[in-house]
């Protein structure tokens, strides 16, 4: 595998972190309207990034494999956690 395969496979590992972590950045305030936001998008984005990626690396290292189905439930399951954790005030 030369290294711009290598960056492909990593670049489409976090993809779905990065796109679940936009989405909730940008919708968690249509859905708690009575929230202030403590944070700005971007920290919001970048914290719902990282949280996704540790989900699904935990999903790979259990599994063996990337693209289980359990692995995104854990994406989702994680990033709206800590999205809410992160609107809780």
């Amino acid at each position: 595998m030369g290294p711009l395969d290598l960056l492909n496979h990593l670049l489409n590992f976090a993809a779905p972190a990065l796109a679940v972590g936009l989405v909730l950045a940008f919708l968690a305030p249509v859905f708690m309207k009575n929230k202030a936001l403590d944070r700005t998008r971007t920290a919001q984005v970048a914290i719902n990034f990282v949280v996704g990626l540790l989900a699904l690396l935990a999903g790979l290292l259990f599994f063996g494999r990337d693209g289980k189905m359990a692995s995104y439930a854990a994406l989702v399951l994680a990033t709206a956690a800590s999205q809410w954790w992160a609107m809780r005030r």
